[in-house]
């Protein structure tokens, strides 16, 4: 071994303080610590002999907690998307879920045609022109379908399945 061992030894010390500063935790500065030294025997070819060792170590070891704190929030962040995922809905208010029946059948009652617009327009978000070049369709057509099943929507919400119209209470 060169001289980088005998060197790398001697900061270990100051290197375990400097890490028990930035982490507050012994367990955990610990393991920074040989996380760094083993990082810095594996790039010793880096270190440039009469620079300064310790500067050196430092910077790693810092790199490495600012990689590891990062790493922690990304993980956290990806936790709080999962709870968020995984958490049970609300109950919905009933007459959201009638409207939502109402609506379901309302659009199942379209011709096909006219489904396969609104779904692209609608719920797939599409521009007109992307939903033309998806279903093949002049864009005059597609525009022209999608009035047609808007309005039967319309006629749709303004009576009730049987044809009369709709009456809620106030």
């Amino acid at each position: 071994m060169s001289e980088f061992g005998p060197l790398l030894i001697l900061e270990i010390p100051r290197l375990r303080h400097y890490a028990a500063k930035l982490t507050r935790d012994r367990v955990e500065a610990d393991e920074l610590v040989q996380s760094c030294l083993l990082r810095a025997l594996v790039k010793q070819d880096l270190w440039q002999p009469g620079t300064d060792l310790r500067k050196w170590l430092f910077t790693m070891l810092y790199h490495q907690w600012v990689s590891e704190l990062r790493r922690r929030a990304r993980e956290r962040n990806g936790l709080s998307n999962a709870e968020r995922a995984l958490a049970p809905a609300p109950n919905p208010d009933p007459i959201d879920r009638i409207l939502a029946r109402e609506m379901d059948r309302a659009i199942t009652g379209l011709p096909e045609v006219h489904r396969q617009v609104m779904r692209r327009v609608a719920l797939d978000d599409m521009t007109y022109p992307e939903a033309a070049v998806v279903l093949r369709l002049p864009q005059g057509t597609l525009r022209s379908r999608l009035a047609r099943a808007r309005e039967k929507l319309r006629r749709f919400a303004a009576e009730d399945g049987a044809g009369s119209p709709r009456r809620y209470a106030a």
